[in-house]
């Protein structure tokens, strides 16, 4: 029958084809293993002549700052290129592995690994404009229609919006640094740091009348704290970016870097972002406090106020510390092109 011949035929090209894809996928595993240890043994040299670099107290600083550009732009080559799907990739973070389980989420390709932080750059743009507006309504509709006292429900919907969002920032920021991204550790603890802080709000009780000015000072500080919070990071992903771009342009930064959150600041637009960074965190800072002396001094004696005031302050300390920190880098940064540029002009 010719049904019967057409069954024979396709269960003969099946396996013929599942044949083929395990030789390849054999093959493929050689190479791969191949391509493991030759990156591995690269990476290693990278490493080890940058160390005696930096130990060379004779050489040339002439010299020493062509070799040591030349070594980052081989470094860039190869954390950024193709090669870095063979070198050895960092431990998922335990965040990961609490929701997703023991899963690989490194992508063996670049353009997938790009592709995942262009949504992650997607999703910023988006919470960053939604930071602004949704405090900005809450605070309107609280002037003009609830009679200056917020209801319980808008604000809790906003707190487990904010759990959302950090949530998903982290989780986000844990699969782009498992693929080679630089995200600093502090901003990932910030983001657990936030989260926890809108879990135990989404318990607090917003107290309404009578007193409800004094009552919900807290709450609307703190809406005020996040509309200056959507406007530094609405700055940041415009300015940042854009400085970002032109740092892997010229090799000196990787396709897979992201701009960090509160805590930088770029070449051109720092007597813009810097005021603003500071002033968002001193006002985080004042904002904890507040909290802390409302829960202290019993005008709302619940426990939640004052593990949220905690958390305000831990995140604005550490906010202030990776800026100072960034802001010292760039500054050793810029003294070493003004030396440089001095140097060849000399020459």
């Amino acid at each position: 029958m010719e049904v019967e011949e057409e069954v024979r035929h396709v269960v003969e090209q099946v396996k013929e084809l599942h044949d083929s894809a395990t030789s390849f996928v054999s093959s493929s595993s050689q190479q791969e293993v191949s391509l493991q240890k030759r990156a591995s043994i690269v990476e290693s040299s990278v490493r080890r002549l940058n160390s005696t670099l930096v130990s060379d107290k004779h050489l040339d600083p002439k010299l020493f700052e062509k070799l040591e550009e030349d070594l980052q732009r081989a470094r860039c080559m190869l954390v950024d290129g193709d090669t870095s799907s063979f070198l050895p990739f960092k431990p998922q973070g335990r965040f990961v592995r609490m929701f997703l389980g023991p899963v690989n989420v490194r992508a063996t390709r670049k353009d997938i690994q790009l592709k995942v932080k262009e949504e992650y750059n997607s999703y910023r743009d988006r919470t960053a404009l939604l930071f602004l507006v949704f405090p900005a309504i809450l605070l309107t509709l609280r002037s003009y229609v609830w009679d200056g006292c917020l209801p319980a429900f808008p604000v809790q919907l906003y707190e487990a919006w904010l759990l959302f969002l950090y949530a998903g920032l982290a989780m986000r920021e844990n699969i782009l640094r498992a693929n080679g991204s630089d995200i600093r550790s502090w901003w990932l603890y910030h983001h657990y740091c936030a989260m926890a802080m809108a879990l135990v709000s989404l318990t607090w009780e917003i107290k309404g009348q009578p007193n409800c000015v004094q009552k919900q000072k807290g709450v609307r500080l703190f809406l005020q704290w996040a509309m200056m919070q959507g406007v530094a990071m609405l700055l940041q992903n415009r300015y940042q970016r854009q400085r970002l771009y032109t740092r892997i342009a010229l090799g000196k930064a990787k396709r897979m870097d992201v701009v960090w959150g509160e805590t930088a600041g770029v070449d051109g637009q720092l007597w813009l972002l810097c005021p603003i960074l500071f002033t968002l965190q001193g006002f985080e800072a004042y904002v904890g406090l507040q909290l802390l002396r409302t829960a202290l001094t019993g005008v709302v004696a619940e426990w939640q106020v004052l593990i949220c005031g905690v958390l305000l302050v831990v995140m604005a300390i550490g906010n202030f510390i990776n800026t100072v920190e960034t802001l010292m880098v760039k500054s050793r940064f810029k003294a070493k092109m003004k030396r440089s540029k001095s140097k060849a002009e000399l020459d």
